[in-house]
Order: C-alpha cells, then sequence, then structure tokens
C-alpha cells in the first residue's frame, strides 16, 4: 500500500469514527442552538435599548429640562445596582471577555466575569442607562451578553465539551468565550464578517481559537439571526460616495490623522479615568462616593445634551445615519460635545459600550473637514472618519475597517477605509497603549491572589 493510499485511510478510518461519536454530534448541536440564542437575545436586547432611547425621547419632548432630572437619577441608580449586585456588569463588556480568556482566570473565577447571571444584569442596566439619555452604545454589552449565553454549554454537556480524536476538546471553555463575544458584535451590528475579523482581532489567542470551524458557524448564526429579524439592510443605510479617487487623498489623510489624534486621546483618557490611579479631586469623590459621582456625570451629560440641542443624548445612531445619507449635517461642535458626553457617561460607571458613540464621533470629525475644506466629499469623509476614529480608540483597525464597511455598504471604498484605519491606528499607538487590553488587566485584579503552595 502507498504512502498516500495509508493516508487515506487513514482519514477515512478517523472520519468514521468521528461520525459514530454521538457525543461530539450532541455538543455540536448545542453550541449551534446557543449560538442562535445569542442571537435573539442580542436582537431582543436591541429592542429593549431602542424603547429605552424612544421613552427618553418623549421625555424630553414634554419637557426640555428633563434630562437634568433623570440623566442624574438613572447614572446613580445604575452605579448603584451594579456595584450591589452586579459589579462584573460595569463597563464596556469587552474587556471582561478578554479577562476571562485570560489563562489566570480558571473554573468558577471566570464567574466573575462573564455568566448568565451577568449577561440578564448587562441587558437591564444597559437600557436603563439608554433610558436617562447617557451616551452608550449596546454594541461592547453584546460582546459580554452572548459570551454568558455561550458559556452555559458547559453546564448542559454533563460529558465536557466534547473530544476530537487526538484526545483535546473540540471546544474549549476559551473557543465558547470567543464564538460567544464576536457573536454578540455580529448580532449587534448586523455584520457577520466583522464578527469573524472581531474574534480573530480581539479576542483569539491562539491558533486553535482562530481556526475553529464551530467557532465560525456560530458567529454567522447569530449573524443570520439579527438579518432576518432586522432585515439585510445595513446599519447606518447606504453610504451616497462618488468619484472616490486621489482627489480623496489629502482631504483622507488629513481625517486619518485627525481621527487617529482623537482617538488616541479618548482611549488615554479612558484608561486614566477608570483605573483611578490619577490622585486628582474627580479621581478621588469617584472611590469615596461612586454614586455621587455617577450623579455629577449624568447631570454634566444632560448639560451637554442641552447645548447640543439633544444631538449627543443616547448611542448617536441616528446623528450618525443621518449624516451617513446626507440628511443634515450636525453642528461643528458635535464631536467635541459627542466626545465628551461619551467619556463622562463611561467615567461615571454604568455599564455602557463605546462602539456606536465613536462611530458617531468620528463621523462628526469627517463631517467638520467636509464642511471646512471639502464639501464635494462629505459621505466619503464621514465614512473614514467612523473608520479611523473607531480604530484608533479600540486600536483594532481590520475589525473596524470591515465593520463599517459592512455598515455602511462602503464597497467601493475598500481600500480607503483600509488605509484610514491603519493610519489612524499608527497615530493612536504613539498617544495610548491598547484600550481594551489594558482595560482587561484592571478586571483580572479582582481576582483574589493565588494561595501559597503547602509548606512555603
Amino acid at each position: 500500500m502507498s504512502a498516500v493510499e495509508e493516508i487515506d485511510d487513514d482519514w477515512r478510518t478517523a472520519l468514521r469514527r468521528e461520525l459514530a461519536d454521538w457525543r461530539l454530534w450532541a455538543m455540536r448541536a448545542i453550541v449551534v442552538a446557543l449560538a442562535i440564542l445569542s442571537g435573539l437575545t442580542i436582537v431582543m436586547f436591541t429592542w429593549l435599548a431602542e424603547q429605552a432611547a424612544a421613552c427618553f425621547d418623549l421625555l424630553r419632548d414634554a419637557a426640555w429640562w428633563s434630562p437634568l432630572l433623570a440623566a442624574p437619577a438613572v447614572a446613580a441608580a445604575v452605579v448603584w445596582l451594579t456595584r450591589r449586585y452586579a459589579p462584573g456588569a460595569a463597563g464596556s463588556g469587552i474587556p471582561q471577555v478578554i479577562a476571562a480568556l485570560d489563562r489566570q482566570a480558571d473554573g468558577e473565577q471566570r464567574s466573575l466575569f462573564v455568566s448568565l447571571r451577568l449577561s440578564v444584569a448587562k441587558i437591564l442596566l444597559t437600557s436603563a442607562g439608554l433610558l436617562g439619555g447617557l451616551s452608550l452604545g449596546r454594541e461592547g454589552p453584546s460582546v459580554q451578553i452572548a459570551a454568558g449565553i455561550m458559556l452555559q454549554a458547559r453546564r448542559v454537556l454533563p460529558w465536557g465539551l466534547g473530544v476530537r480524536l487526538d484526545g483535546r476538546p473540540a471546544v474549549g471553555i476559551r473557543g465558547l468565550l470567543v464564538a460567544g463575544g464576536a457573536a454578540g458584535i455580529a448580532a449587534a451590528f448586523n455584520t457577520p464578517l466583522g464578527g469573524v475579523m472581531f474574534a480573530i482581532e480581539e479576542l483569539a489567542r491562539s491558533p486553535e481559537h482562530r481556526s475553529s470551524g464551530l467557532i465560525i458557524a456560530s458567529i454567522v448564526l447569530a449573524g443570520l439571526v439579527a438579518v432576518s429579524a432586522h432585515g439585510n439592510g445595513v446599519y447606518f443605510g447606504v453610504i451616497h460616495a462618488q468619484h472616490i479617487g486621489m482627489e480623496l487623498l489629502w482631504p483622507g489623510l488629513l481625517v486619518a490623522v485627525v481621527t487617529g489624534l482623537a482617538g488616541g486621546l479618548f482611549s488615554r483618557l479612558l484608561l486614566a479615568s477608570l483605573s483611578g490611579t490619577g490622585g486628582d479631586w474627580f479621581s478621588r469623590q469617584r472611590a469615596r462616593r461612586p454614586v455621587v459621582f455617577a450623579a455629577g456625570c449624568g447631570l454634566a451629560v444632560a448639560v451637554i445634551g442641552l447645548v447640543s440641542a439633544g444631538a449627543t443624548f443616547g448611542s448617536g445612531y441616528e446623528s450618525t445615519r443621518m449624516m451617513v445619507e446626507g440628511w443634515s449635517a450636525m453642528p461643528a461642535a458635535y464631536a467635541l460635545f459627542k466626545f465628551l458626553a461619551t467619556w463622562i457617561t463611561t467615567w461615571s460607571g454604568v455599564p455602557a459600550g463605546i462602539f456606536a458613540p465613536s462611530l458617531a464621533i468620528g463621523a462628526g470629525i469627517g463631517n467638520d473637514v467636509a464642511l471646512l475644506l471639502y464639501g464635494s466629499q462629505a459621505p466619503a469623509l464621514i465614512a473614514l472618519g467612523m473608520v479611523g476614529f473607531l480604530a484608533a480608540a479600540t486600536q483594532a483597525p481590520l475589525t473596524s475597517f470591515i465593520i463599517v464597511m459592512e455598515m455602511v455598504d462602503g464597497h467601493a471604498m475598500v481600500l480607503s477605509l483600509m488605509a484610514c484605519a491603519l493610519v489612524a491606528f499608527a497615530v493612536a499607538r504613539i498617544i495610548s497603549p491598547p484600550l481594551y487590553p489594558m482595560l482587561a488587566r484592571l478586571q483580572l485584579k479582582r481576582l483574589p491572589p493565588p494561595e501559597a503552595p503547602p509548606g512555603s
């Protein structure tokens, strides 16, 4: 028998053994079912968040001054509930998933960062934040929510997570976390390809995570659930950019550099304020009186929102969509106001994502450059601003480029979007270390110190 025939015979034998292993197929079916459930949960979370934002708009329409009461009250209540009942739900949610993937977090310690209880808390607390008009997104929280659901596979399967023919787990705990987190992004943004890239660039830390077909299938299934619920439309509408060529080089480079600087500063501010190591008066008040501090932050967000005629309230979805589709242009100071409102909201300690607000800030910067210098290229510059600021703030250029391309149907701008993301990322790296890994380190400090070995 030749070597090729031996290899073919071994492959057929292994395939027959794998097909006969009912536990492996049961594991796959359960993981797929949980992926679908993750997608449905994110769809429900999206609906609840939109309803909360709509209630805030109705309140603001009834009384223009109502945000001055609603935002501080909601921020204080959410922070109190978070600290009292679900401290692991604070923040974006992405750092928690990265912390759970770290090898320092084993066994039950992962429940400090990702669990079904935290997923439920994240849904309710993030939606409550939008009820108060706070400047936050639901995409980062969707990562933690979906990861908590996918992690339930370890409880459903009493015999473990399946074993491959070589004796290693078919899908391990870390694989489930990667699949769930990326499925959350795919379902939240309606961008399955963006979810796959997010898994590769932000969550995966080893080659086997990046090559698992079951993980990719889970991401795609969650994205398909979102498509079924919301339709196959793009998240921010279709960008109407024409005549993309060399004439976009210099204005596009300007947008890339400005968004890189702004995104790097944004990341640096978040790290400094959330770490609490500044030693300034605000950091001391945040540590001593977190609920009162949150109320003050809510009041500041309300004032900024009223000064901007309501443009900075909420996630920024409507403002971004209007700029992308050319319905209207935001005021020149919109990007600055949204920047401040998002930073203060995150600083307050409420569960809050930064993806959607970052896209809104970037769109505002692109809009400002277009208003000042290059009005005819406004749609293209707005799209470049979105990808530039998101890439700079998260330092995930490939994920940012793919997400924005899918959200605005920007396939005609593929090279321009990619170049802008890379330039902005390079500029931001000079200013700030990566945001999510650094925040994950802060999360890991919550772990109890390792026990000393006997006799030490």
